[in-house]
């Protein structure tokens, strides 16, 4: 059976182009295999094998992809709002290390399947999670959300981190004679990394003051190995890492090593994402962009704990295609619309005459759709032939939008979640979200 929806308006295409009157057609898979102007659909198809939707009154976009998620700390939400960076999320001493590892497992299932509700109900699709606890804590995810129709990209690590001393050393090391002078992950982390990678979609790193060169170099190989040997039963594992968070991890990684996070990571890890780069100088953001790396970025979670806000302009300058995450559940709900209103406004504000509207409201739409589609390759984000007809439906004449003048500022500051009528995943109409 075929389904095509006609009639709509819709934002179509890696340009999110607005199309007036437009159709998508869908087939038995989900996936959409034709799309257009309303002109072009009349006639071509068989009708006794079609069900038709009139999506008169109806704006039809990309469902949203939230690019970095901690969604298990969801059972800590705002203890110690107060905090500072370290105390709250340091992978080692930090509030939220804590309270995992004292969570029963039943209440951390529970908030974490609630978590992903809340972010289906405010348009996420797709989420990226950075799921701590090692095998175990990526199985947790998994049964938290099995009966879900939420899709998820897990990037899972193991829990071992180096102490100061040993990091130090890195700082006379060269790549050169990092493999015999630096230390390694031990042989029962290497053995618990493999059954990592072959439960999850890749690695999610805490960061570069936690590891030594060597064990960057180590990460790097062991995913390497696992493409080359499973590439047929697999899709490529990617790995993905916090980096230039705050002034305080550039302060230390700078005191510890002699180099930047950036630098450290670029060179010994090879990442394919790095997240926040919240305080990345020019020469960071060059090395990321010549090794083609993407950026992450998590504007509120970066207000919240002081750190400041990344240099998107520079970043766009450059020539980044940039994902936004809600980052940490703990400080923020999991809400990428209030995530791109809060970016747009602060920079706005931040920004002097000259660069006043540089952000483009469009651009800052594809942050959540199109960008993180491509990023972390996943056949969804935006309505063209082949990709998943993950799409969610607008009441394009509800109040909070009235009168649309710019449809891509509309959306970003002017969306409820009660103009989001409908929602579909893989073709099919989520009709009613379990709670």
């Amino acid at each position: 059976m075929i389904l095509i929806i006609r009639n709509i308006s819709m934002l179509y295409g890696k340009d999110l182009l607005f199309i007036h009157k437009g159709f998508i057609c869908i087939n038995e898979n989900g996936i959409i295999i034709d799309v257009g102007r309303e002109d072009a659909y009349l006639d071509q198809y068989n009708f006794t094998n079609t069900k038709v939707y009139d999506g008169a009154g109806f704006l039809v976009i990309p469902g949203f992809i939230n690019s970095h998620t901690h969604i298990a700390d969801s059972i800590g939400k705002d203890i110690s709002i107060s905090s500072t960076f370290d105390e709250m999320i340091n992978p080692v001493y930090g509030i939220k290390k804590k309270i995992l590892n004292k969570s029963i497992k039943e209440h951390l299932k529970y908030f974490i399947r609630t978590s992903a509700i809340s972010m289906m109900i405010k348009g996420t699709i797709h989420f990226v999670d950075f799921r701590e606890g090692g095998p175990k804590g990526i199985e947790l995810l998994k049964e938290s959300i099995q009966d879900l129709p939420i899709k998820s990209v897990i990037l899972g690590r193991i829990e071992y981190y180096f102490d100061l001393k040993k990091i130090l050393k890195n700082k006379k090391q060269t790549e050169k004679d990092i493999d015999e002078k630096s230390d390694k992950l031990s042989k029962p982390s290497l053995e618990s990394l493999s059954r990592v990678l072959e439960l999850s979609d890749g690695l999610g790193l805490s960061g570069a003051n936690e590891n030594t060169d060597y064990a960057l170099k180590q990460y790097k190989h062991k995913v390497k190995e696992f493409n080359k040997n499973n590439y047929l039963i697999h899709k490529k594992k990617i790995i993905a890492i916090h980096a230039a968070e705050s002034k305080s991890t550039i302060k230390f990684s700078k005191l510890l090593t002699g180099k930047t996070e950036v630098e450290r990571i670029i060179n010994f890890l090879k990442p394919d994402i790095l997240i926040h780069m919240t305080q990345a100088n020019l020469q960071d953001l060059t090395l990321a962009l010549h090794n083609n790396v993407g950026i992450v970025l998590c504007p509120r979670s970066n207000g919240i704990l002081g750190n400041g806000i990344p240099d998107v302009i520079t970043m766009l300058k450059l020539g980044f295609k940039i994902s936004i995450g809600t980052d940490n559940i703990m400080l923020n709900s999991p809400d990428l619309l209030q995530e791109l209103d809060y970016l747009w406004k602060v920079i706005k504000s931040q920004s002097s005459p000259k660069y006043y509207n540089s952000i483009d409201p469009k651009e800052l739409l594809k942050m959540i759709t199109v960008n993180p589609g491509e990023m972390f390759n996943l056949n969804s984000g935006s309505i063209q032939i082949g990709k998943c007809a993950d799409l969610l439906f607008i009441d394009k004449y509800h109040v909070d939008l009235q009168p649309i003048h710019n449809i891509y500022s509309s959306i970003i500051h002017r969306l409820s979640y009660g103009a989001i009528k409908a929602i579909m995943i893989n073709g099919r109409f989520i009709n009613e979200i379990p709670y």
